[in-house]
């Protein structure tokens, strides 16, 4: 059994919000037992205000995040891929687990539409989690 901790890698756009979200849940609940990226097809400059504010509600602070673009090599060191929204543009690998979480964009939208994208976010994040049999 391999003891090297599995490496996660969210996908979206703008690396802004969606990806954000589910980076900072994951760094949060599972700490050191997970490693975490993230990566846009087309990062924005930062990440989006409304979902930094969603998820300081719940004590997670992604203010100091930086939309990054997404790289084959960030693919390539991962075990597994999620995906939001980012279609054909997202680079695909033999071997890496994929999978693609269809969840609205919060680019434009209010806090309350947020707050929905959020937890749906956790809920699939705290299903990850148990799928990896992490120790968190």
């Amino acid at each position: 059994m391999s003891t090297s901790k599995p490496t996660v890698l969210f996908v979206c756009v703008h690396n802004a919000g969606r990806s954000q979200m589910a980076a900072g849940f994951l760094r949060e609940t599972a700490g050191d037992a997970v490693q975490v990226f993230s990566g846009g097809t087309a990062p924005r400059e930062s990440v989006n205000p409304i979902a930094v504010e969603a998820m300081a509600e719940l004590g997670i602070d992604i203010s100091e995040s930086i939309p990054k673009k997404l790289t084959d090599d960030s693919v390539k060191a991962s075990d597994v891929v999620i995906t939001m929204g980012c279609g054909d543009e997202c680079p695909f690998y033999p071997g890496k687990r994929y999978e693609d979480w269809e969840l609205d964009d919060p680019a434009g939208q209010g806090i309350e539409a947020v707050r929905v994208i959020r937890d749906d976010i956790r809920a699939r994040v705290q299903e990850l989690i148990g799928s990896l049999n992490l120790k968190v």
